[in-house]
């Protein structure tokens, strides 16, 4: 059975009772993003200039992303290559592959789909960028529900607490 696993990539799905405005703002700017997921999310243009906090990030677009818990020496970069300004973001993260974001309706409910392709398929890969990747975006797919539906935030903030679910 193990040997049908493909480690290249995955999907995860997740209902989020939000617009679909609302959830493509998450993923496309800066303050989206550090809402629910990053401590410092940075989008600059081609000529290299900031995007203001609330200004959606376009294909071409690079990105600096750095999380709660974590040091500044682990900060990725990368590059948007698609931000179609409704239902669709995709982004490369780092070594671990390239995410796409899916914005779809189920019912009366948005569901956002995230998945990750490309990621290399060695030993060391597939438990690092597979099992690791998978892991952390189910917590920050759980908390981008958290924050748009109750306002709560799961993220540690604390770098000085380390190995936990929510950093």
């Amino acid at each position: 059975m193990a040997e049908d696993q493909d480690w290249s990539r995955f999907v995860l799905r997740i209902n989020i009772q939000a617009t679909r405005q609302q959830l493509y703002t998450a993923w496309a700017t800066r303050a989206g993003m550090e809402a629910w997921f990053l401590r410092l999310c940075e989008y600059s243009n081609q000529g290299g200039h900031l995007l203001a906090d609330d200004e959606p990030a376009k294909a071409g677009d690079q990105y600096r992303f750095r999380w709660f818990g974590w040091s500044d020496d682990t900060t990725e970069f990368g590059e948007v290559q698609l931000a179609n300004g409704h239902d669709q973001f995709r982004f490369t993260f780092g070594k671990a592959g390239v995410c796409t974001i899916n914005i779809l309706m189920a019912g009366d409910t948005q569901i956002v789909e995230l998945e990750q392709t490309e990621i290399p398929i060695d030993e060391a890969s597939k438990i690092q960028f597979y099992v690791g990747c998978k892991t952390g975006w189910t917590f920050y797919l759980a908390n981008l529900k958290s924050i748009l539906e109750g306002g709560i935030d799961l993220r540690n903030r604390d770098e000085n607490l380390q190995h936990v679910l929510n950093s």
